[in-house]
């Protein structure tokens, strides 16, 4: 059971900013944040359950989407839009981030995808929250796998085409 990693941005400095300001993680990380703003990137039920969590400690949460609606469900994405302390930016992907002197997160670069327009928003954070990978790289065909790594079972049954190997959790 090897589960799965934060499917990440992939954005330049991204690595260099995890644990100072670039988490995908609220549980674990959301009480760092107290009073300050921060930006929530994607738009399923993950992101709205982020960012709705978030509010208990951030001052204001801006829940950054690439699209002009959550495919989130539905009571997911109301209670994240009706919520006072988040801000929906809409049409929109982050496109760099920008750390202070003291190498923690500052800023972020935003464009919106329908006009092009490009602006920033000042975080302290940003939680990825757009899928994850599954860790099954090292199986090397010891598994079948779904177009996007999972590993293929018989519903209702851990087993895989190799004996003795079993899948369980994401993987």
């Amino acid at each position: 059971a090897t589960g799965a990693s934060a499917r990440y941005l992939g954005l330049e400095s991204e690595q260099r900013l995890r644990n100072k300001g670039v988490t995908a993680c609220a549980t674990c990380d959301g009480a760092f944040y107290r009073d300050q703003d921060v930006a929530v990137i994607g738009g399923g039920d993950s992101a709205c359950e982020e960012a709705t969590f978030l509010t208990r400690f951030a001052s204001k949460v801006y829940l950054v989407h690439r699209r002009d609606e959550l495919r989130a469900s539905k009571i997911m994405a109301e209670r994240a839009l009706a919520h006072e302390k988040i801000e929906a930016v809409w049409n929109t992907e982050l496109t760099a981030y920008h750390p202070g002197d003291d190498g923690k997160m500052k800023s972020v670069s935003i464009r919106n995808r329908e006009s092009g327009e490009e602006g920033s928003l000042e975080v302290k954070g940003v939680f990825i929250a757009i899928g994850h990978v599954p860790n099954s790289g090292f199986l090397n065909g010891l598994a079948e796998l779904d177009e996007n790594g999972y590993i293929l079972q018989v519903p209702g049954k851990t087993v895989t085409k190799t004996p003795g190997l079993y899948a369980a959790g994401d993987v």
